[in-house]
Formats: C-alpha cells, structure tokens, sequence
C-alpha cells in the first residue's frame, strides 16, 4: 500500500485534520506530518519541505499539502527532485493530473476549497 504523507500550516490546519481523520477511516498508511496543533504564526515552507523531502525519497508515495492559497506549498515542494505537485481544482482535474501527469502531491488551497470538493479530490 502507498503511504502518504500530510501537511499543512496554519490557514490549511482544520481540513488537513478531516484529512487525517478520512485517510484513517478508508485504511490508508499515512503520517501527518503537522502542523500537529493551531498556531497563527507557523508557515507553509517546513511543511512543504517536509512532505516533498520524504515523498521524493519515496517513489511509490504520495503527498497531500494544505496552504490558503496553495500556491506557496506548490511553489516549494516542485524544487524537489521528482516532485510533481500541483493544486487541485475538482475531481475531474486531479484525475487527470495523477493519470496524465503523474502529479504525486496533491495540493488545496483552503481558502477556496470547501469539505466536498476537497474529500472528492482525496
């Protein structure tokens, strides 16, 4: 099974925790990489380096990055090597990433994603 690992800073904290809570109840191997608690201060890139580091090292993985807008988590995991990440739009789109593209992060902006949408693209 493939293992995915998660993170998202303070804007994208309350959907990453669905999330981690959806991953478990369908049976997927994930790690949640944090931010492990609230905090208007933290920021995007350490979460983004984090889940980029280990997907890159981990060819058969997979990553989920949360930011309000998704374009900072985006920008910095794509300096990976092997990094293919991008922002969803819709269940169509993210399909067509991961068959096409073979996009192996799945980014949400969380400011424009609501619950529906983002399970969809999960």
């Amino acid at each position: 099974m493939i293992k995915i690992f998660l993170g998202a800073d303070h804007r994208g904290y309350e959907l990453k925790e669905k999330i981690a809570t959806w991953l478990f109840d369908l049976g997927y191997e994930f790690e949640d990489l944090g931010a492990d608690h609230f905090d208007s201060s933290d920021d995007y890139p350490k979460y983004a380096e984090q889940v980029a580091s280990l997907v890159s090292k981990r060819p058969h993985s997979k990553g989920v990055l949360l930011c309000g807008s998704g374009v900072g988590v985006e920008v910095v995991a794509n300096k990976f090597d092997g990094i293919r990440a991008a922002i969803g739009k819709n269940v169509l789109q993210v399909k067509a990433g991961r068959k096409d593209d073979d996009m192996n992060i799945l980014v949400i902006a969380s400011d424009f994603t609501d619950i529906k949408e983002a399970r969809g693209m999960l």
